[in-house]
Protein backbone atom coordinates (compact mmCIF):
# COMPACT_ATOMS: atom_id res chain seq x y z
CA UNK A 1 0.00 0.00 0.00
CA UNK A 2 1.06 3.34 -0.66
CA UNK A 3 1.05 4.76 2.51
CA UNK A 4 3.17 7.47 3.82
CA UNK A 5 4.66 7.09 8.02
CA UNK A 6 5.84 9.97 9.84
CA UNK A 7 7.26 10.71 13.53
CA UNK A 8 6.32 13.59 15.41
CA UNK A 9 8.06 14.46 18.77
CA UNK A 10 5.52 13.19 20.81
CA UNK A 11 6.56 9.62 18.83
CA UNK A 12 2.60 9.53 17.85
CA UNK A 13 2.29 7.73 14.72
CA UNK A 14 -0.10 9.55 12.01
CA UNK A 15 -0.87 7.77 8.73
CA UNK A 16 -2.06 9.78 5.76
CA UNK A 17 -3.95 7.78 2.62
CA UNK A 18 -3.14 10.01 -0.13
CA UNK A 19 -4.81 8.17 -3.11
CA UNK A 20 -8.42 8.78 -1.27
CA UNK A 21 -7.99 12.28 -1.46
CA UNK A 22 -7.17 12.13 -5.53
CA UNK A 23 -10.59 10.51 -5.88
CA UNK A 24 -12.05 12.75 -4.10
CA UNK A 25 -10.92 16.06 -6.66
CA UNK A 26 -11.28 14.18 -9.31
CA UNK A 27 -15.19 13.48 -8.55
CA UNK A 28 -15.99 17.24 -7.45
CA UNK A 29 -14.63 18.32 -10.93
CA UNK A 30 -16.58 16.16 -13.10
CA UNK A 31 -19.69 17.66 -10.94
CA UNK A 32 -18.41 21.05 -11.89
CA UNK A 33 -18.09 20.07 -15.71
CA UNK A 34 -21.76 18.61 -15.71
CA UNK A 35 -23.33 21.64 -13.40
CA UNK A 36 -21.97 24.17 -16.39
CA UNK A 37 -22.94 21.79 -19.40
CA UNK A 38 -26.85 21.68 -18.31
CA UNK A 39 -26.48 25.46 -17.73
CA UNK A 40 -25.21 26.01 -21.28
CA UNK A 41 -28.23 23.81 -22.94
CA UNK A 42 -30.79 25.47 -20.71
CA UNK A 43 -29.21 29.00 -21.65
CA UNK A 44 -29.19 27.80 -25.75
CA UNK A 45 -32.51 26.55 -25.80
CA UNK A 46 -34.07 29.70 -24.40
CA UNK A 47 -32.64 31.60 -27.34
CA UNK A 48 -34.15 29.48 -29.98
CA UNK A 49 -37.15 29.96 -28.35
CA UNK A 50 -37.27 33.85 -28.53
CA UNK A 51 -36.16 33.88 -31.64
CA UNK A 52 -38.84 31.69 -33.17
CA UNK A 53 -38.42 28.07 -33.10
CA UNK A 54 -38.32 25.80 -36.04
CA UNK A 55 -40.12 28.08 -37.86
CA UNK A 56 -37.19 30.78 -38.27
CA UNK A 57 -34.54 28.06 -39.25
CA UNK A 58 -34.36 25.36 -42.69
CA UNK A 59 -35.85 22.53 -43.04
CA UNK A 60 -33.01 20.19 -41.34
CA UNK A 61 -31.53 22.82 -38.86
CA UNK A 62 -29.46 24.53 -41.79
CA UNK A 63 -29.35 27.78 -40.87
CA UNK A 64 -31.67 30.83 -40.66
CA UNK A 65 -34.25 31.59 -43.47
CA UNK A 66 -33.57 35.16 -44.63
CA UNK A 67 -36.87 37.49 -45.33
CA UNK A 68 -36.48 38.97 -48.34
CA UNK A 69 -39.30 41.59 -49.76
CA UNK A 70 -40.60 40.97 -52.87
CA UNK A 71 -43.26 42.89 -55.62
CA UNK A 72 -45.78 41.54 -58.36
CA UNK A 73 -44.75 44.62 -60.95
CA UNK A 74 -47.98 44.20 -63.48
CA UNK A 75 -47.59 46.11 -66.51
CA UNK A 76 -47.60 50.17 -66.52
CA UNK A 77 -48.00 52.58 -69.57
CA UNK A 78 -44.41 54.06 -70.08
CA UNK A 79 -42.95 56.15 -72.70
CA UNK A 80 -41.49 53.87 -75.46
CA UNK A 81 -37.57 55.11 -76.17
CA UNK A 82 -35.95 53.47 -78.42
CA UNK A 83 -31.97 53.75 -77.23
CA UNK A 84 -29.53 53.14 -80.42
CA UNK A 85 -26.20 54.21 -80.74
CA UNK A 86 -24.01 55.65 -84.27
CA UNK A 87 -21.50 58.16 -85.52
CA UNK A 88 -21.67 62.03 -86.22
CA UNK A 89 -21.18 63.16 -89.30
CA UNK A 90 -22.09 66.31 -91.47
CA UNK A 91 -26.10 66.55 -92.63
CA UNK A 92 -24.28 67.56 -96.16
CA UNK A 93 -20.65 66.63 -96.59
CA UNK A 94 -19.75 68.40 -99.77
CA UNK A 95 -15.69 67.62 -100.99
CA UNK A 96 -14.62 70.77 -102.64
CA UNK A 97 -11.87 70.49 -105.69
CA UNK A 98 -10.31 72.24 -108.62
CA UNK A 99 -13.04 72.53 -111.22
CA UNK A 100 -10.27 73.73 -113.75
CA UNK A 101 -6.91 72.57 -115.27
CA UNK A 102 -5.32 73.39 -111.87
CA UNK A 103 -1.58 74.43 -111.35
CA UNK A 104 0.52 75.56 -108.72
CA UNK A 105 -1.13 76.76 -105.10
CA UNK A 106 -0.67 80.50 -104.26
CA UNK A 107 -2.33 81.18 -101.02
CA UNK A 108 -5.10 79.38 -98.88
CA UNK A 109 -7.16 82.08 -97.67
CA UNK A 110 -9.22 79.65 -95.12
CA UNK A 111 -8.77 76.83 -92.33
CA UNK A 112 -10.93 73.97 -90.83
CA UNK A 113 -13.37 75.71 -88.76
CA UNK A 114 -13.63 78.42 -90.88
CA UNK A 115 -17.55 79.60 -91.72
CA UNK A 116 -17.40 80.77 -95.33
CA UNK A 117 -20.31 82.19 -97.77
CA UNK A 118 -21.28 80.53 -100.72
CA UNK A 119 -18.56 81.71 -103.66
CA UNK A 120 -16.56 82.72 -101.08
CA UNK A 121 -12.85 82.19 -102.60
CA UNK A 122 -11.05 79.51 -100.61
CA UNK A 123 -7.47 79.00 -102.46
CA UNK A 124 -6.01 80.65 -105.15
CA UNK A 125 -4.40 79.08 -108.10
CA UNK A 126 -1.02 80.69 -110.31
CA UNK A 127 -2.76 82.41 -113.22
CA UNK A 128 0.38 83.79 -115.06
CA UNK A 129 0.24 82.01 -117.91
CA UNK A 130 -3.56 82.38 -118.37
CA UNK A 131 -3.54 86.14 -117.72
CA UNK A 132 -1.15 86.58 -120.75
CA UNK A 133 -4.00 84.86 -122.56
CA UNK A 134 -6.16 86.78 -121.53
CA UNK A 135 -4.50 89.95 -122.68
CA UNK A 136 -3.45 88.56 -126.12
CA UNK A 137 -7.36 87.29 -126.58
CA UNK A 138 -8.25 90.61 -125.81
CA UNK A 139 -6.39 92.85 -128.51
CA UNK A 140 -7.53 89.89 -130.45
CA UNK A 141 -11.26 91.46 -130.17
CA UNK A 142 -10.20 95.03 -130.89
CA UNK A 143 -8.21 94.58 -133.85
CA UNK A 144 -11.77 92.45 -134.87
CA UNK A 145 -13.39 95.98 -133.67
CA UNK A 146 -11.58 98.25 -135.99
CA UNK A 147 -11.65 96.08 -138.86
CA UNK A 148 -15.40 95.78 -138.44
CA UNK A 149 -15.78 99.91 -138.18
CA UNK A 150 -13.51 99.86 -141.22
CA UNK A 151 -15.78 97.77 -143.56
CA UNK A 152 -18.91 99.28 -142.23
CA UNK A 153 -17.81 102.37 -143.43
CA UNK A 154 -16.53 101.11 -146.96
CA UNK A 155 -20.40 99.72 -147.04
CA UNK A 156 -22.02 102.85 -145.89
CA UNK A 157 -19.74 104.60 -148.61
CA UNK A 158 -20.59 102.45 -151.32
CA UNK A 159 -24.15 102.50 -150.69
CA UNK A 160 -23.87 105.94 -151.54
CA UNK A 161 -22.34 105.82 -154.83
CA UNK A 162 -24.66 102.92 -156.32
CA UNK A 163 -27.60 105.26 -156.85
CA UNK A 164 -24.98 107.80 -158.90
CA UNK A 165 -23.29 104.53 -161.02
CA UNK A 166 -20.03 104.87 -159.50
CA UNK A 167 -20.64 101.75 -157.74
CA UNK A 168 -22.30 98.58 -159.39
CA UNK A 169 -24.60 96.63 -157.24
CA UNK A 170 -22.26 93.39 -157.32
CA UNK A 171 -19.40 95.32 -154.96
CA UNK A 172 -21.77 96.94 -152.85
CA UNK A 173 -23.00 93.06 -151.90
CA UNK A 174 -19.17 91.91 -151.47
CA UNK A 175 -18.83 95.19 -148.79
CA UNK A 176 -22.07 94.14 -146.72
CA UNK A 177 -20.57 90.52 -146.90
CA UNK A 178 -17.37 91.87 -145.94
CA UNK A 179 -18.87 94.11 -143.18
CA UNK A 180 -20.29 91.03 -141.87
CA UNK A 181 -17.50 88.94 -141.39
CA UNK A 182 -16.04 92.03 -139.32
CA UNK A 183 -18.68 91.97 -137.19
CA UNK A 184 -18.34 87.67 -136.64
CA UNK A 185 -15.15 88.12 -136.27
CA UNK A 186 -15.95 90.75 -133.08
CA UNK A 187 -17.76 87.73 -131.75
CA UNK A 188 -15.69 84.89 -131.67
CA UNK A 189 -13.09 87.27 -130.19
CA UNK A 190 -15.28 88.26 -127.61
CA UNK A 191 -16.30 84.18 -126.89
CA UNK A 192 -12.56 83.05 -126.75
CA UNK A 193 -11.73 86.21 -124.80
CA UNK A 194 -14.66 85.43 -121.93
CA UNK A 195 -13.58 81.49 -122.07
CA UNK A 196 -10.20 82.35 -120.91
CA UNK A 197 -11.47 84.67 -118.46
CA UNK A 198 -13.91 82.07 -117.19
CA UNK A 199 -10.91 79.35 -117.18
CA UNK A 200 -8.85 82.41 -115.05
CA UNK A 201 -12.13 82.25 -112.84
CA UNK A 202 -12.33 78.66 -112.48
CA UNK A 203 -8.88 78.53 -111.22
CA UNK A 204 -10.08 80.17 -107.88
CA UNK A 205 -11.36 77.38 -105.88
CA UNK A 206 -14.57 78.77 -104.69
CA UNK A 207 -17.31 77.10 -101.78
CA UNK A 208 -20.42 76.15 -103.58
CA UNK A 209 -22.47 76.69 -100.55
CA UNK A 210 -22.39 78.78 -97.53
CA UNK A 211 -21.55 76.14 -94.35
CA UNK A 212 -18.51 74.95 -92.27
CA UNK A 213 -15.20 73.59 -93.46
CA UNK A 214 -14.69 70.86 -91.68
CA UNK A 215 -11.18 69.98 -93.20
CA UNK A 216 -8.16 71.30 -95.44
CA UNK A 217 -6.30 69.03 -97.67
CA UNK A 218 -3.92 71.90 -99.27
CA UNK A 219 -1.15 73.58 -98.75
CA UNK A 220 0.63 76.91 -100.81
CA UNK A 221 2.79 75.08 -103.61
CA UNK A 222 1.01 72.50 -104.10
CA UNK A 223 0.47 71.74 -107.43
CA UNK A 224 -3.30 70.52 -107.89
CA UNK A 225 -5.47 69.47 -110.34
CA UNK A 226 -8.79 67.61 -111.42
CA UNK A 227 -7.68 64.69 -110.48
CA UNK A 228 -6.29 65.79 -106.92
CA UNK A 229 -9.24 64.96 -105.32
CA UNK A 230 -11.27 67.16 -102.48
CA UNK A 231 -9.06 70.00 -101.25
CA UNK A 232 -11.37 70.63 -98.28
CA UNK A 233 -15.03 69.66 -97.34
CA UNK A 234 -17.79 71.68 -96.46
CA UNK A 235 -21.06 71.17 -94.19
CA UNK A 236 -23.69 72.73 -95.83
CA UNK A 237 -25.14 75.34 -93.53
CA UNK A 238 -23.02 73.58 -90.55
CA UNK A 239 -26.12 71.28 -90.02
CA UNK A 240 -25.26 68.19 -88.40
CA UNK A 241 -26.79 64.52 -88.22
CA UNK A 242 -26.07 61.49 -86.39
CA UNK A 243 -26.57 58.08 -88.24
CA UNK A 244 -28.08 55.96 -85.55
CA UNK A 245 -27.83 52.10 -85.92
CA UNK A 246 -30.80 49.92 -84.37
CA UNK A 247 -31.88 46.54 -84.57
CA UNK A 248 -34.74 45.54 -86.87
CA UNK A 249 -37.24 45.26 -84.26
CA UNK A 250 -36.57 48.58 -82.85
CA UNK A 251 -36.95 50.08 -86.62
CA UNK A 252 -39.89 49.16 -86.65
CA UNK A 253 -41.29 51.85 -84.26
CA UNK A 254 -39.61 54.60 -85.86
CA UNK A 255 -41.20 57.30 -87.84
CA UNK A 256 -39.62 59.92 -89.88
CA UNK A 257 -39.86 63.57 -87.40
CA UNK A 258 -40.13 61.73 -84.34
CA UNK A 259 -37.98 64.22 -81.73
CA UNK A 260 -35.09 62.53 -80.56
CA UNK A 261 -31.90 63.06 -77.92
CA UNK A 262 -28.47 62.85 -78.94
CA UNK A 263 -25.47 62.80 -76.56
CA UNK A 264 -22.12 62.86 -77.45
CA UNK A 265 -19.60 60.30 -75.90
CA UNK A 266 -17.43 62.21 -73.09
CA UNK A 267 -20.08 65.04 -72.73
CA UNK A 268 -23.31 65.31 -70.67
CA UNK A 269 -24.96 68.16 -72.92
CA UNK A 270 -27.54 66.26 -74.91
CA UNK A 271 -29.24 68.01 -78.28
CA UNK A 272 -32.48 68.26 -79.25
CA UNK A 273 -32.90 66.84 -82.55
CA UNK A 274 -35.49 65.05 -85.45
CA UNK A 275 -35.56 61.92 -87.48
CA UNK A 276 -35.02 63.22 -90.99
CA UNK A 277 -34.40 59.38 -92.51
CA UNK A 278 -34.98 56.19 -91.75
CA UNK A 279 -33.47 53.65 -93.83
CA UNK A 280 -35.77 51.19 -96.35
CA UNK A 281 -32.86 48.78 -96.15
CA UNK A 282 -31.72 46.45 -93.56
CA UNK A 283 -27.91 45.30 -93.24
CA UNK A 284 -27.73 41.54 -94.09
CA UNK A 285 -24.90 40.61 -92.33
CA UNK A 286 -25.61 43.02 -88.91
CA UNK A 287 -29.47 42.92 -89.35
CA UNK A 288 -29.34 46.33 -88.17
CA UNK A 289 -31.08 49.82 -90.07
CA UNK A 290 -30.03 53.38 -90.28
CA UNK A 291 -31.97 56.00 -88.63
CA UNK A 292 -30.48 59.41 -89.21
CA UNK A 293 -31.27 62.45 -86.82
CA UNK A 294 -30.54 65.86 -87.99
CA UNK A 295 -28.94 68.46 -84.94
CA UNK A 296 -28.19 71.81 -85.07
CA UNK A 297 -24.59 73.04 -85.24
CA UNK A 298 -22.40 72.88 -81.96
CA UNK A 299 -18.49 73.13 -81.10
CA UNK A 300 -19.34 69.52 -79.01
CA UNK A 301 -20.71 67.71 -82.30
CA UNK A 302 -17.64 66.86 -84.30
CA UNK A 303 -18.06 64.53 -87.25
CA UNK A 304 -16.67 61.34 -87.19
CA UNK A 305 -17.56 61.01 -82.92
CA UNK A 306 -19.25 58.20 -81.75
CA UNK A 307 -22.83 59.63 -79.86
CA UNK A 308 -25.51 58.36 -78.38
CA UNK A 309 -29.56 58.72 -79.14
CA UNK A 310 -32.86 58.52 -77.54
CA UNK A 311 -36.00 58.54 -79.90
CA UNK A 312 -39.73 58.84 -78.40
CA UNK A 313 -41.98 56.44 -80.30
CA UNK A 314 -45.04 56.21 -78.63
CA UNK A 315 -45.54 54.36 -75.37
CA UNK A 316 -45.77 50.85 -74.96
CA UNK A 317 -46.95 48.68 -71.35
CA UNK A 318 -44.12 46.69 -69.92
CA UNK A 319 -43.20 46.05 -66.09
CA UNK A 320 -41.76 48.80 -64.46
CA UNK A 321 -38.96 47.80 -61.42
CA UNK A 322 -37.10 50.40 -59.41
CA UNK A 323 -33.29 50.18 -59.72
CA UNK A 324 -32.26 48.33 -57.26
CA UNK A 325 -34.04 45.23 -58.11
CA UNK A 326 -32.36 45.25 -61.85
CA UNK A 327 -28.85 43.42 -61.38
CA UNK A 328 -26.10 42.96 -64.42
CA UNK A 329 -22.96 40.55 -64.65
CA UNK A 330 -21.14 39.39 -67.78
CA UNK A 331 -23.98 36.96 -69.22
CA UNK A 332 -26.10 40.28 -69.26
CA UNK A 333 -29.34 41.97 -66.93
CA UNK A 334 -31.16 39.87 -64.34
CA UNK A 335 -33.14 39.89 -61.88
CA UNK A 336 -34.61 37.23 -58.92
CA UNK A 337 -37.88 36.00 -58.36
CA UNK A 338 -39.20 33.67 -56.25
CA UNK A 339 -41.02 30.44 -57.16
CA UNK A 340 -43.90 28.95 -56.06
CA UNK A 341 -41.35 26.63 -53.44
CA UNK A 342 -39.92 30.35 -52.23
CA UNK A 343 -36.90 29.61 -54.12
CA UNK A 344 -34.23 32.20 -55.47
CA UNK A 345 -34.93 31.82 -59.23
CA UNK A 346 -32.89 34.00 -61.41
CA UNK A 347 -34.47 35.31 -65.24
CA UNK A 348 -32.34 37.28 -67.72
CA UNK A 349 -34.51 40.35 -69.15
CA UNK A 350 -33.71 43.30 -71.49
CA UNK A 351 -34.11 46.60 -70.41
CA UNK A 352 -36.04 49.47 -72.24
CA UNK A 353 -35.78 52.60 -70.61
CA UNK A 354 -33.95 54.14 -66.95
CA UNK A 355 -35.42 57.18 -65.71
CA UNK A 356 -36.70 58.68 -62.48
CA UNK A 357 -40.02 56.31 -62.21
CA UNK A 358 -37.65 53.63 -62.62
CA UNK A 359 -36.64 50.66 -65.09
CA UNK A 360 -38.64 49.17 -68.04
CA UNK A 361 -38.58 46.13 -68.65
CA UNK A 362 -38.91 45.40 -72.55
CA UNK A 363 -38.39 41.36 -72.49
CA UNK A 364 -38.20 38.39 -69.42
CA UNK A 365 -41.08 39.43 -67.36
CA UNK A 366 -45.00 39.27 -67.43
CA UNK A 367 -45.23 41.75 -64.58
CA UNK A 368 -46.93 38.74 -62.55
CA UNK A 369 -43.93 37.57 -60.91
CA UNK A 370 -42.47 38.08 -57.58
CA UNK A 371 -39.34 40.15 -58.04
CA UNK A 372 -36.88 40.30 -55.43
CA UNK A 373 -36.39 44.30 -54.39
CA UNK A 374 -33.29 44.62 -53.39
CA UNK A 375 -31.51 41.78 -51.68
CA UNK A 376 -30.44 40.43 -54.73
CA UNK A 377 -26.72 40.91 -54.61
CA UNK A 378 -26.78 38.32 -50.82
CA UNK A 379 -28.83 35.92 -52.56
CA UNK A 380 -27.99 32.87 -54.45
CA UNK A 381 -30.11 30.79 -57.08
CA UNK A 382 -31.83 27.83 -55.23
CA UNK A 383 -31.62 29.45 -52.11
CA UNK A 384 -35.12 29.10 -49.69
CA UNK A 385 -36.06 32.42 -48.65
CA UNK A 386 -39.44 34.36 -46.93
CA UNK A 387 -40.93 36.72 -49.34
CA UNK A 388 -42.56 39.55 -47.68
CA UNK A 389 -44.85 41.22 -50.75
CA UNK A 390 -44.69 44.75 -51.22
CA UNK A 391 -47.23 47.12 -53.07
CA UNK A 392 -46.10 48.48 -56.68
CA UNK A 393 -45.47 51.75 -57.63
Amino acid sequence: MNRETTFASSDTLVVVDRSRRRRNIIIAAVAVLAAALIAFFMLSGGSKDEAGGPSATAPGGRGQIPTVSVVVPGRSQVARIITASGALAALRDQPVGVAGEGGMVRAVLVDAGAWVRQGQTLASVDRSVQAQNAAQLAAQVQVARADAALAQNEYERSQALVGRGFVSKADLDRKKAARDAANARIRVAEANLNSMRAQIGRLDIRAPKSGLILSRNVEVGQVVSAGSGALFRLAEGGEMEMRAQMSQQDLAFIRQGMPASVTPIGTDRSFAGRVWQVSPVIDPQSRQGEVRITVPYDPAIRPGGFAEAKIEAGATTAPLLPQSAVLSDEKGNYVYIIDGKNQVVRRNVKIGTVDDQGVTIAEGLSGQESVVLSAGPFLNEGQKVAPKRQAAR
